[in-house]
């Protein structure tokens, strides 16, 4: 029987694509500058506090470091993408 990996999981739940999905996996690690936590362990705390939708993987990040669930430390946070229509 085929195992269920954290990202088809990830991808069924939030309704995006599976590729999506494995780049917010890859991202919310990349969040971290050493030690990156494992795909299951991510997707366990997701499924532990029930988002109703996908935060951002820095958001997710920076949960798991405060919640102690992956006490390493953060990078910086990337630049918010702003719209064009934004800038007004």
């Amino acid at each position: 029987m085929d195992k269920i990996k954290p990202f088809e999981i990830i991808s069924s739940r939030f309704h995006i694509s599976q590729e999506s999905a494995k780049y917010f996996l890859g991202r919310v690690q990349k969040s971290f500058k050493k030690e990156r936590p494992p795909h299951k362990l991510i997707l366990d705390f997701i499924e532990s506090q029930d988002f109703e939708f996908l935060l951002t993987p820095y958001e997710t990040a920076a949960l798991m470091n405060e919640s102690g669930v992956w006490a390493f430390a953060l990078g910086t946070e990337p630049p918010a993408i702003v719209d064009d229509e934004d800038l007004d």
